[in-house]
Parts: C-alpha cells; structure tokens; sequence
C-alpha cells in the first residue's frame, strides 16, 4: 500500500525572532551612526573655524565676561585710573605679573622689570596686539611708555599644575584619555597659528625643556590652551633667506631639535656667528615630547600613544626637511582623536553582525 507524503510542520518563530533581533541591532547601530556624526560634525566644525571667529572683536577692543558688546583696548590713563593691583602673582627674566582688579574684575597686569629687555617687552606686545585670536590670550589694553600690558585672567594658570588640576575633585571628570588629547590638539592648534599667522612663520623659541614650554601656555576654565607669552617670537622668510637662532647661547639636552644644538663638538668651544639658523621644524621636534605630557598616565593614554606612534616618529625625524608640517600632525590628532571616539562609542558592533 502507498503510503501518503508525510508532512512536518516546521517552526518558524526562531528565525522571525532572529530577523527581527538583527533588525534591531541594525536600527541600533543605525542612530548611534548617525548621532555619532552629528557629534564629531560639530566637533569638526569646532575645530575648523577660522582663527579669528566670529566672538573676537575688531583690531583695538576687546569683549570681557558676559559682556556683549566690544570696548576699545584700556589706554596708559584708564589702567592708571581703573586698574587696581592686587598682588604679584609671577616673576620672569622680562616681567613681574601682577594679579589685579578692574571694574569689580580680576585682570592679570605685567609690568617691565630689566630696561635692557625693554625690546623683548615690547616685541611681546607687539605679537600680543597682530595675533589676537582663539589660541592667543586676550588682550584688554597696554601702555608702552609705561611698559605696563593688562591681559584676561585665567584662574587655572599655567599648563605646568595641569596634573595638579585634575587631581581636584571639581576636575577630576576631566581627568580622562579623551580631554587629555584634545588639550594636545589645542596645543598643536597653536603651533600651527604661529607657523601660518598673519604675520608669516613664527618660532616659538621659549622653548628650551619641557618646563619652560607649559609656562607659557594657560589652561582656561572650559579646559582650553592659549598661549600667553609671545616675547621670543622671531620670524622666518624663507623667501628672503631669513632662518632664525633661539638667543645667543649654548642649548644643550634632547629636548631641543638637533640642528639646536652645536654642531662642531666639545673640541670647539661655542661662537654664536658660527651657530648655523634653522626654522619652525624645531617646534615640531618638541610636539611629541608636550602630548606626551598632556596625555598623561590615565586609562586609554596608552591606546592614544600607539595610534601617534608614527606621527611622532616623523616630527623625531633628524633632518627637519622629512617632518611633517604642524597642519599634517594637527590633521593626524583630529583623526585619532575621530577614530577613537567612534570606537568607544560602538565597542564590538563588528563582532555583533
């Protein structure tokens, strides 16, 4: 006898479960895709404006607080008439800083203290004045025949109690791979507006050791870097033959660039017009060296270190023609700094599809 076709009823229920999992997940990975690149465009965009944006006021004035409207840069008689010292709060081979109070607001005044640096203060107003812009401090007035300069006040002070900072408990969320490495990329945002201002190309020469180079730098209260000291700010002109020599003495030690250091040996003793000139290559020898301390020894700085690994190798390039300029490595944190977000933000998805 033919037997009749059996038929098995099978269940469906687990792949339309699964199907509808993997919808999900899709969904999922979806809205993070999209709320990821709506923050990293806004960081972008952050990162991309112009230097001097759209918040700066016009050559000569000045916005202070939650002012809204500019002021014009306090002349010799205002300061004298407005500004009340407080104390000394820093004292430098050119400078004595001064904490201070105008209008019921604290202000910084330096003030001259060797005559024969006079030409050294002055540069630095000079550079303070043409490079007001994001990455510059603010500049609230002057008085040259007084050598006297009023600049904005920056509670956190200088980037050397960076590490002090953090250990606060008020900033101790700040204390993390993520801010770390963008205060590095504000560092190089620095660099890179010295070597393409509108000047031309500057070199940061004070910027002999570490130590010396995070003292003039200033941590704002938002957790932002500007340079504050523009005193030692010589300019190369490539097109004229002009290079330039960080002072007139000896620099020794690893930390600056090679072509720094004298050439001929311990043999010969050192002569200043015998010292060859160099360019803006020498800040960027010393990039590595400043993340470095930025990035710190929090959890993730290590991860950070190994995706600069080769940008820091070319900026440790002896010949300074072969390292990069400061836009490529400004460039290369941007993008680590874009790659490691998006890893944090979706750890594993790849494994999950």
């Amino acid at each position: 006898m033919e037997k009749k076709p059996h038929f098995v009823r099978r269940e469906f229920l687990p792949r339309e479960v699964s199907s509808i999992s993997l919808a999900l997940l899709l969904a999922a990975v979806l809205l993070l895709n999209a709320l990821l690149y709506l923050y990293l465009n806004t960081f972008s965009s952050s990162l991309g404006r112009v230097e001097t944006d759209s918040g700066l006021c016009p050559f000569g004035h000045f916005k202070f607080g939650a002012v809204k409207n500019c002021s014009p840069w306090l002349s010799c008689d205002a300061i004298n008439r407005e500004v009340r010292k407080l104390k000394c709060v820093g004292e430098g081979a050119v400078k004595k800083v001064f904490l201070s109070e105008w209008k019921e607001k604290k202000v910084v005044l330096s003030q001259l203290t060797n005559s024969e640096l006079k030409e050294d203060f002055l540069h630095g107003l000079k550079m303070l004045k043409a490079l007001q812009s994001k990455h510059v401090v603010r500049l609230l007035g002057y008085c040259e025949q007084q050598f006297t300069i009023l600049t904005e006040y920056h509670p956190l002070g200088s980037l050397r109690s960076l590490n002090e900072t953090l250990h606060v408990p008020k900033y101790k969320g700040m204390n993390t791979w993520h801010r770390r490495l963008m205060l590095a990329i504000d560092y190089v945002s620095v660099i890179r507006y010295l070597h393409s201002s509108p000047l031309g190309t500057l070199v940061m020469c004070d910027s002999n050791d570490l130590d010396k180079v995070l003292s003039q730098y200033l941590l704002t209260s938002d957790f932002h870097v500007l340079v504050n000291d523009l005193d030692a700010l010589p300019l190369v002109n490539r097109s004229a033959g002009r290079l330039v020599k960080c002072g007139h003495r000896e620099l020794r030690g690893e930390f600056v660039a090679p072509e720094q250091r004298w050439p001929y040996g311990e043999d010969v003793p050192f002569e200043d017009d015998l010292m060859p000139p160099y360019d803006e290559k020498t800040d960027i020898w010393k990039i590595p060296d400043v993340s470095n301390f930025f990035l710190g020894h929090v959890e993730g700085s290590d991860i950070v270190r190994l995706h600069l690994f080769d940008i820091h190798a070319a900026c440790k390039k002896k010949d300074p023609a072969e390292r990069p300029s400061a836009q490529e490595v400004l460039d290369t944190y941007r993008k680590v700094l874009t790659l490691l977000i998006r890893e944090a933000a979706m750890p594993g998805t790849r494994e999950m599809l």
